[in-house]
């Protein structure tokens, strides 16, 4: 189609290089290919070095490089940071998808027409859903094959046919593992807040800033990402003092604490408390 509107996935990376290279190959058997994949290299030398055979004849592939404090990996900023080299390159639809997430067939088309065609209050949020996959079979996934076979869905999160859209007016639900938005609208809301470095907080706060600027977020049938299995605990107590510090960022922010549900099972743990004036705080 000549008329498609220029298209970005934009993807942050450190390690996890099998992962994306499956997310490669699904980018290739879409409906509609990508112009451009931005794959952000945080503290990633193999991949700032091109060691990886991620690039293709059949889109451009930017890879900028971010370093990581000490503090965790800065997956807001790296956002941001993709989202301008996909700007500067003429990007007019950004398409954020998690390095664990092989998109399906349809994924980036309907995505793109949604942000292009569908009208929403601006800036607009647009979600896919997610199926978790089990762990790869001994041949690996099955790319081009039936990754339905192997994944399941949260309960919590609608799974719609495609073409369909639904409203959802819980902006905390939102989640960064796959979404799109307009070059224009993202830029609108002024990108991620940086203040938030390691793991959580990043995304809930975007919704928020969405929210407050009169915004929306809907759920879109068709544009399905398959979460490739890794290890992972629940809740993850490896990633503790970035929650804490993250929380408090949204708190200072929205007067608000998010991630109520891990807070509270690290409290049950004897992990963290609350000090006098109700803050979570690392338990002595």
């Amino acid at each position: 189609m000549n008329d498609r509107p220029r298209i970005a996935v934009l993807t942050l990376v450190h390690k996890r290089h099998q992962h994306l290279l499956h997310q490669v190959d699904g980018l290739s058997l879409n409906t509609w290919t990508p112009d451009l994949h931005v794959v952000v290299a945080m503290g990633d030398r193999d991949l700032a070095r091109r060691r990886l055979p991620i690039t293709t004849d059949r889109w451009d592939t930017l890879v900028p490089t971010i370093p990581v404090p000490r503090a965790g990996l800065p997956l807001a900023a790296a956002r941001n940071l993709a989202a301008r080299a996909a700007r500067d390159a003429g990007a007019e639809v950004l398409v954020f998808l998690d390095v664990d997430c092989i998109p399906g067939p349809r994924l980036v088309q309907s995505y793109a027409e949604a942000v292009t065609v569908a009208q929403r209050p601006s800036p607009a949020l647009w979600c896919g859903d997610v199926a978790y996959l089990e762990a790869p079979p001994v041949n690996g996934y099955p790319v081009a094959g039936d990754l339905e076979a192997l994944a399941t869905r949260r309960p919590d999160r609608p799974h719609l046919r495609p073409g369909e859209a639904m409203e959802e007016p819980e902006f905390e639900h939102f989640w960064s593992l796959s979404f799109a938005m307009s070059t224009a609208d993202f830029d609108a809301s002024g990108g991620f807040c940086e203040k938030y470095v390691g793991y959580g907080g990043e995304d809930t706060d975007f919704a928020q800033v969405v929210r407050a600027q009169g915004g929306s977020l809907t759920w879109l049938g068709g544009a399905t990402a398959y979460h490739q299995h890794h290890d992972s605990e629940t809740p993850p107590v490896q990633h503790l003092d970035a929650i804490l510090r993250n929380a408090a960022v949204f708190y200072e922010r929205w007067g608000t604490w998010p991630m109520r549900g891990w807070l509270e099972e690290f409290e049950r743990r004897g992990l963290v408390t609350t000090d006098d004036q109700g803050r979570w705080v690392k338990a002595s």
